[in-house]
């Protein structure tokens, strides 16, 4: 099935009311793939560990930020 929108006119407004509508129709949401499930199992596991840290996303974007100036 294809279907044509007019993406490119369309406002941020009206093609989020599309994809509510499209997730409106499920009946239930679809489930998460088994793998899905375990890479959240493995890094919450990271997390309670003390494996790994969480950054804010402030600190996520000055990292990202700093990386481009890195020239």
């Amino acid at each position: 099935m294809s279907i044509d929108l007019p993406l490119e006119s369309m406002s941020a407004i009206e093609k989020l009311k599309v994809i509510e509508s499209i997730w409106a129709s499920f009946e239930t949401p679809p489930e998460a793939p088994e793998w899905h499930r375990e890479v959240l199992a493995e890094r919450k596991r990271r997390l309670e560990s003390g494996e790994t840290t969480v950054s804010s996303w402030e600190q996520a974007k000055k990292r990202f930020n700093d990386l481009g100036n890195d020239n």
